[in-house]
């Protein structure tokens, strides 16, 4: 069974982007890849790290636990504690409000996030799915 996150986890994200037909319309102009780091809490003892190439609806990589200067100009770079992104995935928490009130701190362009909030929304209920189905 694999644990969120995991090395296991992600190769399922990616697997789930690259096989939704939902995501790969609505993402369909999205450029960026994202690189996030989540803080220990909770049941995570350690910082971990991921990173994921988004494009035009499909994941062309993803890499657990990559060294952050292996990617040093992501689009966008997020940041946020286990307890808070657990909440965002599994939907306790809604991704808009955890970005503005800085649960999910967001670095990059918020005006191309903005424009693209169906986009973000997608991804979360994609990345939502693949969670849901480990916990």
């Amino acid at each position: 069974m694999a644990i969120f996150p995991s090395e296991e986890w992600l190769r399922g994200l990616y697997e789930r982007i690259n096989s939704d037909e939902k995501y790969r319309a609505v993402a369909k102009n999205w450029e960026g890849d994202l690189f996030f780091f989540i803080e220990p809490e909770g049941n995570l003892k350690e910082s971990l790290t991921f990173y994921l190439d988004l494009w035009h609806g499909a994941c062309r990589k993803a890499v657990f636990k990559p060294d952050p200067s292996d990617y040093p100009n992501p689009t966008f770079t997020l940041t946020s504690s286990y307890n808070n992104i657990t909440s965002v995935l599994t939907g306790k928490m809604n991704p808009m409000t955890a970005m503005m009130t800085s649960k999910l701190k967001v670095k990059g362009s918020m005006g191309y996030m903005m424009r693209n909030v169906p986009t973000v929304l997608d991804f979360v209920r994609v990345a939502g799915e693949a969670t849901n189905e480990i916990m």
